[in-house]
């Protein structure tokens, strides 16, 4: 039996990306744009101390990039009026 594995382990950086992802989803831009300003200074904290080393970095790493390209014209202006 495989057994897959994260390879981010760290429980505040991965709460960070639920958060990120549900806001995303839900289309709250603000919610999901402020979470991801948290989370990428919460990573270069941890990344200070010592706390996020090896893959587990490029794994965080990643996912900043990932949600960053995503959120380029993630704006409430850019938002279209539907009536």
């Amino acid at each position: 039996m495989i057994l897959l594995r994260k390879k981010g382990n760290n429980k505040q950086l991965n709460e960070l990306l639920n958060r990120i992802q549900m806001n995303f989803e839900n289309n709250y831009k603000d919610a999901a744009q402020m979470n991801l300003k948290e989370f990428e200074d919460t990573l270069k904290e941890l990344e200070e101390c010592g706390k996020v080393k090896g893959s587990g970095r490029q794994y965080y790493e990643d996912k900043l990039n990932y949600y960053k390209e995503q959120m380029k014209k993630f704006t409430h202006k850019d938002q279209k009026p539907k009536w």
